[in-house]
């Protein structure tokens, strides 16, 4: 009889599994994972998945449970008067590339979903760890789930918001916080692709501004790098310099909203070269304030700096402290000390092609230096785009200086002991 009833108990342990396995197996081509319970490996279709955790007959059986992710452990509640499903992730955290490689912590992510066929909707709020719930970050988003499809397709829209409050919620360690005083709004729209992971953002800033924080102290600042090199804003250096690393410098406010979102999208395809989108202004506060730390909170911090110098300072200043402390390889900073070393003249006689060399090794200092002591040049295409991109000079004299950039060969300097 104990035997029997084993038996039995087995069998439709059995049964129950070849089930579920069959019901959540991947169609083919799906969107697929596996999901583990103990010793078992059920391979899952995502959509598959998604659909029967959203159904008004399994969802509410999911209220009260907890599920460990890559993100944080989500627990989730069944709101039986709304009729939707809600995930909780506090703390939770999220990595995003164009941040740099350490995960943002959020206190607290809630999301909702509800189901309306193959269409998901919901909200999505982010919390500040003082919990205040007109301190939040609010939005909705919507998705739909293809009959035989890969993937999801979502987008979402977060509302207008205080600068200060994504501040609060995204990086509430920030020691500037304590003193800043941060004005404007930031809207964001987004699209994500899963499980490709791809995603595009259309982010809306108004009226951003930053004090408090000191900089216009560097009015008066004096670099380490050696003597200033004093050049004007036409000097061919200058001008090869915005036309490499920043060529809306003249027109932005700190931040460059294009170039954020062109470099997002061109490091999401495979193969192409990383696009920074880092405006000549932020990279000066990463040469005098921050350092080089590829993490959320230094490129969050570079970004109130930035905006607040652009307020202080001004464009001549940023430039002229840009110039004067710009790494240029082999431990070398400043355009002067640049010139000497590299041409034996001083960064106001360089000629254009030279200057032209000089702003093209600004990307990758150290790298470009090693190829040019290798192969005793550097990259032909960049020298090329960069002259192209000059701005404020005549037809006839963009075409003699593509053609002396061409036919550039420099002495690579030797080694400095």
């Amino acid at each position: 009889m104990i035997y029997g009833l084993l038996a039995l108990v087995v069998t439709t342990c059995v049964a129950i599994f070849l089930i579920v396995k069959l019901v959540l197996a991947p169609a083919a081509g799906e969107w697929s994972t596996t999901v583990e319970a103990g010793p078992l490996r059920i391979a899952v279709g995502v959509p598959t998945a998604v659909r029967l955790a959203t159904s008004s007959w399994f969802a509410p059986r999911l209220d009260g449970h907890s599920y460990d992710t890559r993100f944080g452990t989500v627990h989730f509640a069944w709101k039986e008067a709304a009729g939707l499903l809600e995930l909780r992730c506090a703390p939770c955290s999220a990595e995003v590339a164009a941040l740099g490689t350490q995960p943002i912590m959020f206190e607290g992510l809630v999301a909702t979903v509800k189901r309306d066929g193959n269409t998901l909707a919901g909200t999505i709020e982010a919390t500040p760890r003082s919990a205040d719930a007109a301190a939040m970050i609010q939005g909705h988003w919507e998705g739909h789930l293809p009959p035989k499809g890969k993937g999801l397709q979502l987008s979402a829209d977060i509302k207008d918001a205080p600068i200060a409050r994504w501040y609060a919620v995204l990086a509430p360690n920030l020691p500037e916080l304590q003193r800043a005083r941060i004005g404007g709004t930031l809207a964001l729209r987004g699209q994500v692709a899963l499980p490709e992971a791809t995603f595009a953002v259309h982010p809306t800033i108004s009226q951003f501004t930053v004090e408090g924080l000191g900089t216009e102290a560097m009015l008066g600042a004096r670099t380490s790098c050696g003597a200033p090199s004093r050049l004007a804003n036409d000097s061919w250096l200058a001008r090869a310099v915005i036309a490499a690393e920043d060529q809306r410098f003249f027109t932005h406010a700190g931040y460059d909203l294009a170039e954020i979102v062109a470099s997002i999208d061109n490091n999401q395809k495979e193969g192409q070269p990383k696009r920074g989108g880092s405006t000549l202004t932020q990279q000066l506060a990463k040469m005098l304030v921050t350092g080089s730390d590829r993490t959320a909170e230094r490129k969050l911090r570079e970004l109130l700096y930035a905006v607040e110098m652009e307020q202080t300072l001004g464009k001549a200043r940023i430039l002229q402290l840009y110039l004067d402390n710009a790494p240029w390889g082999g431990n070398l900073c400043g355009a002067e000390a640049a010139a000497r070393r590299y041409f034996k003249r001083s960064a106001r006689s360089l000629e254009p092609a030279q200057a032209v060399w000089l702003a093209s090794m600004l990307h990758k200092p150290q790298a470009v230096l090693e190829q040019w002591r290798r192969d005793g040049q550097i990259d032909p295409d960049r020298t090329k785009w960069v002259a192209e991109s000059v701005r404020g000079i005549s037809r006839n004299q963009r075409e003699a200086l593509l053609k002396s950039v061409a036919a550039a060969r420099f002495t690579a300097p030797e080694a400095v002991p």
